[in-house]
């Protein structure tokens, strides 16, 4: 039997902030769903312009202050006093941002939700004092975190995790669930010489990296066309990019996009590049796999996980020189974009694979670690 709870979450971004992302949909579909469930869900998150003090997003109470720094000095406080009032059963922290070290000045019982750290990622991603700054943020999470649970999105998450100290035992990994997608697609129809991104314009996503390959495919693929869907900082550097390798006018930047017209685009691709130095699991992964569309990506923590090489798609292992990576990459994307048997045989799998994640089993999952970090607590 499950109890209705009482949860605090704490997430830096909600879902309708404006640099939300796949840790923002995971943790707003789950939530979602236990709210549903008859769970009560208070989240904590950042101010942002436009955006109101308090509201409601499928259930969700939020309550946000801003702008960071003033967001991440009131938690302990706000913490304390919630606390202090009994408004809540425990604590569930979003360790993808900073972290919060709640189990310092907070009595409450802590699930923490890991989608990834940065580690040296950051030094990608930031200038040297920030990234330096959320370095020495994860640094401390072994010792804080010691007596409290985790929920891992991938194997490569929790990996990352014993790494840095915290016992296995105490990691559950739970991937993520996926949306249904907008329609049903033939997998064996014949598609454009298509190859999208669909997510944030981040750079450590090395987007970039897409470019350079397509760069390198345009004789053998005349009509290749490169589709980036996202926004982010990084669009006039990208476009930059493209201008300067030629690929101006092959090369289409959308922003953002409503759901059925992304799955719509990704449909009519025969490749959805990842690139990405690092992820937690990788949604835009599932999500292209539901509509038969292999994905190219880096071999990197998170995207070995949510690709199954060969199957799914083709993961191409990095290497120093920016030249040689951009080659290799092409030349898996070449494997997709060529359309023949070993493409077709992929699409159908894809279709498959993507059966495997669905959002009621992750939040059932969650129950069960929730009760489990309650249950702890009561035997303490």
């Amino acid at each position: 039997m499950t109890f209705s709870r009482r949860i605090l979450l704490l997430n830096e971004r909600d879902l309708e902030h404006p640099r939300a992302g796949g840790a923002e949909i995971h943790v707003a579909r789950i939530f979602a769903r236990l709210v549903a469930r008859g769970h009560q869900v208070t989240q904590y998150s950042s101010g942002f312009s436009g955006g109101d003090r308090r509201t409601r997003i499928d259930g969700i109470r939020i309550e946000r202050r801003g702008p960071l720094p003033l967001y991440y000095a009131s938690v302990p406080g706000r913490v304390r006093a919630a606390a202090k009032r009994s408004e809540f059963d425990l604590v569930i922290e979003c360790l993808n941002k900073v972290p919060f070290y709640t189990p310092l000045y907070s009595h409450l019982p802590i699930l923490a939700i890991c989608h990834h750290l940065f580690g040296e990622v950051a030094f990608d991603q930031v200038s040297f004092p920030i990234a330096t700054a959320a370095v020495l943020s994860e640094s401390g999470i072994s010792r804080a975190y010691r007596d409290s649970l985790f929920l891992a999105i991938s194997d490569s998450t929790r990996d990352d995790l014993v790494h840095r100290g915290i016992r296995p035992d105490r990691i559950t990994v739970s991937p993520p669930g996926i949306d249904p997608a907008s329609f049903e697609v033939d997998p064996l129809a014949d598609r454009p010489a298509r190859a999208t991104y669909v997510g944030r314009l981040e750079r450590y996503k090395r987007i970039d990296l897409l470019l350079r390959a397509g760069a390198l495919l345009v004789d053998r693929f005349p009509d290749l066309e490169l589709l980036v869907m996202g926004k982010g900082p990084e669009r006039a550097r990208l476009e930059a990019l493209a201008r300067s390798l030629g690929l101006e006018g092959r090369t289409r930047f959308t922003g953002f996009v409503e759901d059925r017209e992304r799955d719509a685009l990704l449909a009519g691709s025969r490749v959805c590049a990842f690139p990405s130095e690092k992820e937690g699991w990788g949604l835009t992964v599932i999500e292209a796999n539901a509509l038969g569309t292999p994905v190219v990506a880096r071999n990197a923590p998170g995207l070995r996980d949510s690709i199954r090489h060969g199957e799914t798609g083709l993961l191409v292992d990095p290497v120093a020189s920016g030249a040689d990576e951009a080659r290799r990459y092409a030349e898996a994307m070449a494997i997709l974009l060529d359309g023949g048997e070993e493409a077709r045989k992929m699409r159908s799998a894809c279709l498959e694979w993507s059966k495997h994640f669905d959002w009621d089993r992750a939040a059932t999952e969650m129950e069960v670690a929730i009760e489990r970090s309650l249950g702890e607590a009561l035997s303490r």
